[in-house]
């Protein structure tokens, strides 16, 4: 069974700007891609790069204190906090990408994507700089996606899937 979903824009295609996303924020869609390919976790963990992570891939609290071993989160704070830092990190993308207008998958794509690298690498990636241009290289942003599949110097198979799907995503291919 097909479903289609509502859109944000009201037309799954059409782009609007960066600064309007940033006022919307992250989507509902953004949201259950993230805590997908996040799963959930009860208990702190070491992501396998030394940083201390629970629920949906949270790092940080709302407050900006790190995740520490032995911390634990029921669901229904883990979405919420979830929620919260995927906000931060939507507006913050936002910033950085100006006025360039993006559809609903592209921007729901840059979200989950920034939610998982930082927005600091986010805004200084080739990605954001391609968006930049006039005009915007769209398609070649959202290849840029497949590139971020290191970590701790190593290729990941979950961030190899992640990245296929996110890229998917950014080119409306899924949905």
């Amino acid at each position: 069974m097909h479903t289609e979903s509502l859109s944000i824009s009201g037309c799954r295609d059409m782009r609007i700007s960066s600064r309007l996303w940033k006022s919307i924020g992250v989507t509902g869609v953004a949201i259950a891609a993230i805590a997908g390919f996040e799963g959930y976790r009860s208990t702190a963990y070491d992501d396998g790069v030394g940083v201390q992570t629970i629920g949906f891939g949270t790092t940080r609290y709302e407050d900006g204190t790190s995740v520490k071993p032995g911390d634990r989160v029921d669901p229904v704070r883990a979405v919420v906090v979830l929620q919260a830092n995927a906000n931060k990190i939507a507006r913050e993308v936002a910033e950085c990408i100006g006025d360039v207008p993006l559809a609903e998958h592209e921007w729901n794509a840059i979200v989950s994507w920034a939610y998982n690298v930082g927005a600091k690498a986010a805004c200084n990636s080739q990605l954001v700089k391609k968006l930049k241009q006039n005009p915007p290289d769209y398609s070649g942003a959202c290849r840029e996606l497949l590139r971020w599949v290191y970590a701790g110097g190593r290729v990941l198979p979950g961030l190899v899937k992640r990245r296929e799907k996110e890229y998917r995503m950014c080119m409306g291919l899924d949905g």
